[in-house]
């Protein structure tokens, strides 16, 4: 009896050892479950930011208001050489105009409307600054397409862009080709609302023109004229 009573206690330390043992592998499951969620979660916020970090669209972005004055910034030139944008503009009056890229047809028939004026901007006492995500030696292409005499100057990685508050996201038809006139510089596979400004020699902006709709342009003109209103103030 006391056998038989002995074997059944042992039984059910046994038995109470499996469903410990059970429970703790439960346990452990239903932890790794929550850890991996929970990572998961983390990931795709992490993703979200990323997506969210710069504006979705043209209309979204915050741009510098005139008034404002522009960041200490340096660019490439055509020929990869560090130039200081700030040390251009403190030399004399300055329209500065951001364009996507000779690759964007809108912004080369501006690009050849500004040419067309840049000689009466430059006896204003003007200079003329034209600013793309092109790489340094794709702007050579440019200059030579529309036989450019004033100045273009590289921000392939857009951080110029992004200081001035007018870059935001591509839209898809553009992620394959970006990083191939960028030179692999547009991680973030953005690009710029195309821009005028009119800056004093202190750099501030005196006057700009920003249009979320790409086939808008400021008309050549339009600029000269505002150009020379606003050249006394300056």
């Amino acid at each position: 009896m006391e056998s038989i009573t002995q074997k059944i206690k042992h039984i059910m330390s046994i038995l109470g050892l499996l469903i410990m043992v059970s429970q703790a592998n439960a346990q452990g499951q239903q932890k790794n479950m929550m850890d991996h969620k929970e990572k998961s979660q983390m990931e795709m916020g992490r993703m979200a930011m990323g997506e969210n970090m710069y504006p979705q669209k043209a209309e979204d972005i915050s741009p510098l208001l005139a008034g404002e004055k522009i960041p200490m910034v340096t660019l490439m030139n055509q020929q990869g050489k560090i130039v200081d944008l700030n040390k251009m503009v403190a030399e004399k009056p300055t329209i500065l105009v951001f364009y996507r890229g000779g690759w964007c047809p809108y912004c080369s028939k501006q690009l050849s409307g500004l040419q067309e004026i840049s000689g009466d901007l430059e006896r204003m006492g003007y200079q003329l600054i034209a600013i793309s995500t092109d790489k340094p030696e794709g702007l050579n292409a440019s200059m030579d397409k529309a036989s450019l005499e004033y100045t273009l100057l590289s921000d392939a990685d857009l951080v110029v862009s992004k200081q001035f508050g007018i870059a935001y996201k591509a839209p898809k038809g553009y992620w394959d080709f970006l990083p191939k006139s960028t030179g692999g510089k547009d991680i973030d596979l953005l690009i710029p609302v195309p821009s005028v400004f009119i800056l004093s020699k202190n750099g501030e902006i005196n006057f700009e023109y920003i249009n979320p709709d790409i086939t808008k342009r400021l008309k050549p003109e339009l600029l000269k004229v505002v150009a020379q209103t606003i050249f006394k103030d300056l």
